[in-house]
């Protein structure tokens, strides 16, 4: 996954931002296949949480979309920790990407650590894969 050069304009697609355009989907494909192709048209400004959550689930963008969804889930984190609702799906589509993702973003992911730690109230299913995640990212040291 190699890291953007330049901070990340949140007005371009992955289409602009990648450099190339992803042909159109088959016309036999899934709906959700359909739904990836459509996400990467739009700019990534635009795209909610659980739009993220897609697109980071299926390895989509990464380099423009982690840092994107980490920050929501850094501005997110003190809600949830009064009580307010969290976004699991994009938590859990942030921390079950592969290490080599985390290992060419190694800030991002001290930030997600940081943030993690916060949480008090996620479910067993997602803490299990947090602490999974916790174990692959080589520490700070």
């Amino acid at each position: 996954m190699p890291a953007p050069k330049a901070p990340l304009d949140r007005g371009r697609t992955l289409d602009e931002l990648e450099g190339r355009r992803w042909p159109d989907p088959p016309v036999d494909t899934t709906p959700m296949v359909r739904n990836v192709y459509e996400l990467r048209r739009r700019p990534v400004g635009t795209l909610e949480p659980h739009e993220l959550a897609r697109l980071i689930g299926q390895d989509v963008g990464l380099p423009w979309l982690l840092p994107l969804a980490v920050e929501i889930l850094r501005d997110t984190a003190p809600k949830q920790a009064e009580g307010g609702w969290f976004d699991d799906d994009l938590l859990y589509a942030v921390v079950t990407r592969k290490p080599a993702a985390w290992a060419a973003a190694p800030q991002l992911a001290h930030e997600l650590k940081e943030t993690v730690a916060t949480l008090t109230d996620v479910s067993r299913y997602v803490r299990q894969e947090i602490d999974a995640f916790l174990a692959a990212v080589p520490g700070d040291d």
